[in-house]
């Protein structure tokens, strides 16, 4: 049983091109045809020649990084394996927070004066008011 499970795991991860996610490459996320609209409207962003998905999508701390990108890679295999997705496709709540902690990585001392008084306290996301920051042209044509 184990052979079996381990063997279409080895298949499904080679199949699947696994090896790229591993990576820095942008270019990976496009591995998936759902993600080309995204990743194409990131190559039209603002961000485009500073940041790349997994300075977004992904923490900044050692383990942080590869604890998300392991449930992201589960769930999201899961997900366009089966299709039981929303399309367009829609950022988790669990995975917006990362991006939000991303964003005051790199912009901290330009919202030091907007971040909350107490630990944990609220604090409007930053994409709220800047949609278009990381993906130009797939956020607007949402509207």
């Amino acid at each position: 049983m184990f052979g079996v499970l381990g063997g279409l795991g080895f298949f499904t991860f080679g199949y699947g091109n696994g090896l790229a996610y591993l990576s820095k490459n942008p270019a990976a996320c496009a591995n998936c045809h759902v993600m080309q609209s995204q990743y194409d409207a990131w190559l039209k962003s603002s961000h485009h020649a500073v940041a790349t998905c997994n300075d977004c999508h992904l923490p900044h701390d050692f383990f942080g990084k590869w604890r998300v990108k392991a449930d992201n890679g589960f769930f999201h295999s899961l997900a366009f394996t089966t299709g039981a997705f929303k399309d367009p496709i829609q950022i988790k709540p669990r995975n917006a927070r990362v991006v939000q902690q991303a964003c005051l990585y790199c912009h901290k001392e330009l919202v030091n004066h907007m971040l909350p008084d107490r630990p944990g306290g609220d604090m409007l996301s930053c994409v709220s008011c800047h949609p278009s920051v990381g993906h130009a042209q797939s956020i607007t044509a949402q509207r």
